[in-house]
């Protein structure tokens, strides 16, 4: 080990490092902080901005503390005069192309533009002149893209070309014109854009931002014929307290159950209880087709960005996907059916809310075929960032808040249900009720151990009943596409795949809390968020989705079981093959 380290000296400090290490890094494991805006760890790491640049004695002009790898005896220089004032002329650059409009922008206090201005003191723009005006595109039903924000950082690029392997934008034309757009300058909503919005957590300005819809909610909530109903995801009640400077992953449920009552929703459910309905309807759904030998492997359909990339890229595949609805649609289409007759309210004046970790869901409740009776299942979906802002702009102090239970009769929920904001959670949940199922016995074993974790693909053999069943989970595109690849060249020899469009499940979101560059390089936010959920499971008295009672009861009184008619009718539905360019 000593042979490979290096020996070299940071701002007057001897530090040891591996062969290999970038300034960059060696420079923060002496505690000393360089200033980055294009660096995103193992997303983006190519040096475009500059701001990361140092002096190296022995060698002319500066060197790209983010790219550069040490040597040994090397002798670096952080804050020199010439560093911090080529520092200040780049940031100068940037900003005079930059729309100066923060006091409206959704990212104001969460900008690493803006905290870099403030850091370098930014008083005024040294270089005044022409600056590029673009429209903005707002077509997709989930990103609005402002290039008039955006500092050609190419953090969006890369999460989507490298990350996801869909390269829906890219940069294109050159000089003064050059830009981060799509094919032939067109929207979003034409292109083949999944909706997942990791670019818009890698962005570092507002150039990127989910499309917003709290307006409406704010009409609903103020209208008295209208019955509005909350229901939240799991990945949202271990995230939500990060919009108000609480630790990562801390599980603020009751919080936020009653900040959804102060906000004036008449009830807050529970989207978890639609989680358990998913997976008695997927494990159902499962059982029928190991035992035909049909179809498989049945793949889960609980991300509609994974749905979407499906439908675009691998139609003839689409017989594998499980028909089942995602939690938060099942959940409305129950809310307007059985709810709604039990309650005795009108199904039309009820306007369901969704907040979810997930920007793709914004895409997948105007589906056309998430409607019953004409009307849509969810009438609204807003982020996690998104209620946040309501939050606040009702001048509601979170984090005073008292504990609230979620109103019943739809707010009980199973452990089973809150991993399913993680990767691997799905399966692990459906293997829970599977099993159950499968040996006609309450069995003690709960964890599936070998299907958790932050790996992008996990590979497991799980004994059911005396039987071999062989299981893949998968999270993020990129990894999504080498299972298809798999499949679809009969190389595959698994029986049931989950998948997930975010790397690292729903906790990830494109429609989570924006963690900076510098937090996603020191912090790994994915696992302190699911450990949480972890957590909230292990805790739970239920950790079966097959004996909440809930759930039962409403099988008894409406559905029948897993698989009726009626249950087919309202929690599951069909795919199409969608062209990637609609141009």
């Amino acid at each position: 080990m000593e042979n490979n380290l290096i020996t070299l000296t940071i701002d007057d400090q001897e530090v040891k490092v591996e062969k290999g290490t970038t300034i960059l890094q060696a420079a923060k494991q002496a505690g000393i902080d360089i200033p980055t805006l294009c660096f995103l760890k193992d997303i983006n790491e190519v040096g475009d901005c500059r701001m990361c640049i140092v002096e190296v004695e022995g060698r002319r002009g500066f060197a790209t503390s983010c790219i550069q790898t040490v040597e040994e005896g090397m002798v670096v220089h952080t804050n020199t005069q010439n560093v911090l004032e080529a520092r200040h002329v780049i940031l100068d650059l940037i900003i005079s192309n930059h729309a100066k409009d923060c006091l409206t922008c959704t990212r104001s206090g969460n900008c690493e533009l803006q905290n870099l201005a403030t850091k370098f003191n930014i008083s005024k723009v040294e270089f005044e002149g022409e600056r590029a005006e673009h429209k903005i595109d707002n077509l997709s039903p989930s990103i609005v893209r402002d290039f008039n924000k955006c500092i050609l950082c190419r953090r969006c690029v890369a999460a989507c070309k490298n990350v996801q392997e869909i390269g829906a934008i890219d940069c294109i034309n050159r000089g003064f014109e050059s830009c981060i757009s799509t094919v032939g300058d067109h929207s979003l909503n034409d292109v083949n854009c999944t909706n997942c919005g990791q670019c818009i957590e890698a962005c570092p300005t507002g150039a990127l931002h989910e499309k917003e819809t709290i307006d409406d909610v704010w009409i609903k909530l103020k209208n008295p014929d209208t019955y509005v109903i909350a229901q939240t995801a799991p990945a949202v009640r271990v995230a939500l307290g990060e919009e108000f400077d609480m630790p990562i992953g801390s599980n603020v449920t009751g919080k936020m159950v009653t900040s959804l009552k102060r906000l004036g929703f008449d009830k807050v459910f529970d989207t978890n209880t639609g989680a358990d309905f998913t997976i008695m309807e997927e494990a159902n759904e499962f059982i029928e087709r190991f035992q035909e030998k049909e179809h498989l492997p049945m793949i889960t359909s609980c991300s509609p960005g994974w749905v979407k990339y499906m439908e675009m890229n691998y139609p003839e595949l689409l017989p594998y996907l499980s028909t089942c609805k995602s939690p938060h649609q099942m959940f409305g289409a129950l809310l307007k059916t059985y709810y709604a007759k039990k309650e005795g309210i009108d199904p039309e004046k009820i306007y369901v809310v969704s907040v979810m970790p997930c920007i793709a869901k914004k895409f997948e409740r105007q589906r056309a075929e998430m409607k019953n009776n004409g009307l849509y299942d969810v009438d609204n979906v807003i982020t996690t960032r998104e209620l946040s802002r309501m939050i606040k702009q009702a001048n509601i102090e979170f984090i005073k808040l008292e504990d609230s239970e979620f109103d019943s009769p739809m707010g009980e929920a199973t452990g089973a249900s809150a991993i399913f904001g993680t990767t691997g959670g799905v399966m692990e949940a459906a293997l829970r009720t599977a099993q159950d199922t499968l040996t006609g016995k309450d069995l003690e074993r709960i964890d599936f151990e070998q299907v958790r974790g932050g790996d992008g693909t996990k590979k497991a053999t799980v004994n059911i009943a005396g039987t071999d069943i062989k299981v893949v989970v998968a999270s993020g595109l990129a990894n999504a596409k080498k299972i298809l690849e798999e499949i679809k060249s009969g190389k595959a020899d698994y029986q049931f795949v989950e998948i997930m469009a975010c790397p690292g499940g729903c906790v990830m979101g494109g429609g989570q809390p924006i963690k900076s560059s510098k937090i996603r390089s020191e912090v790994d936010v994915r696992k302190l968020r699911a450990d949480s959920l972890y957590t909230i499971d292990e805790k739970s008295t239920i950790r079966k989705s097959h004996e909440n009672p809930v759930l039962k009861k409403i099988y008894e009184e409406f559905l029948e079981k897993p698989g009726s008619y009626r249950a087919e009718k309202l929690l599951h539905t069909s795919y199409q093959a969608r062209e990637k360019y609609n141009i």
